[in-house]
């Protein structure tokens, strides 16, 4: 059984009928009443017995009366059987007797448990992500599911678990997604969900990682490892450019005469520059005035 538009017609066409129906009725049952207190026939009292029936039948009829606000969807069930689901906004008359049950088809989002896991390298992390979501198909998730709302939530936390230990906090090799790259892992992540939650006529808007770190038993064994990366980082840049540098003022000293270098001096111009280029405070330069023999 799958999804289907429910019969319905429209709901004030239905309660004027059944209104002037009932007048009738109603009129019909007191003016035979009072020939039958006159003296009447028996053919009046089958007029009375005929108007509290066809009453009756108009009342029933009339419990088919629903109100569909915007962004919400009734599943119609008869006696139990699903007959069809009413997503259209206004006022309908649907099959008469039959339970309404309602269904909001409006954006809902909400944000997982911080949950603590083992990442891809097995290092202890928090982790929270934030789920946006809506109902696409009424019949599914009145039907296919016990509660749509507890399944998205579990799923969604069963998908934030799953991406953790398939992906490292921080990824040292290129070819690795770690979680911290947010539009590769957020897209993963929705693409997850979304085969997760096609069960229950759940549509995923977006998924995205709200909260991530270490675990505080490693948070600062970590921290001081991230930044010893960054400082080597820093460093081997750094010596890359100050070679570059140095290799340049000799062939420019060279190319333009300035000075004649034995390979000694060669040796100490380049000790003296890669020192004050590669220092971590500013040089002093000590200037030579001569030999004191001299």
């Amino acid at each position: 059984m799958t999804f289907r538009n429910a019969w319905r017609t429209n709901g004030f066409a239905a309660l004027l009928i059944g209104v002037v129906i009932l007048l009738v009725c109603a009129a019909a049952g007191i003016g035979a009443a009072a020939l039958m207190s006159d003296g009447g026939s028996g053919a009046l009292a089958i007029v009375i017995v005929v108007a509290i029936l066809l009453g009756l039948a108009t009342l029933l009829g009339l419990t088919g009366l629903t109100i569909i606000g915007p962004n919400e969807a009734k599943v119609v069930q008869f006696f139990g059987r699903y007959v069809g689901s009413v997503s259209e906004p206004g006022f309908f008359a649907v099959l008469p007797l039959s339970e309404k049950r309602p269904i909001s088809l409006r954006v809902r989002n909400f944000e997982t448990q911080m949950l603590k896991v083992n990442d891809a390298d097995g290092n202890p992390v928090e982790i929270a992500a934030v789920v946006a979501y809506r109902v696409v198909d009424s019949f599914k998730a009145a039907f296919a599911v016990d509660d749509y709302e507890q399944y998205v939530a579990t799923q969604s936390e069963a998908a934030v678990r799953h991406l953790a230990t398939t992906h490292p906090y921080d990824a040292h090799e290129a070819d690795r997604t770690s979680l911290r790259d947010g539009a590769t892992v957020a897209e993963e992540l929705t693409t997850e969900l979304r085969e997760r939650t096609e069960t229950a006529g759940i549509e995923i808007i977006e998924a995205r990682i709200t909260h991530l770190a270490y675990a505080p038993e490693i948070a600062q064994a970590m921290l001081v490892r991230q930044q010893a990366s960054q400082v080597v980082a820093a460093r081997q840049q750094i010596v890359e450019g100050a070679v570059g540098m140095v290799g340049l003022a000799l062939d420019r000293l060279s190319a333009q005469g300035v000075v004649e270098l034995d390979e000694e001096r060669r040796a100490t111009m380049v000790s003296n520059l890669l020192v004050v280029l590669c220092a971590d405070r500013g040089p002093q330069p000590v200037v030579n005035t001569g030999s004191l023999y001299n």
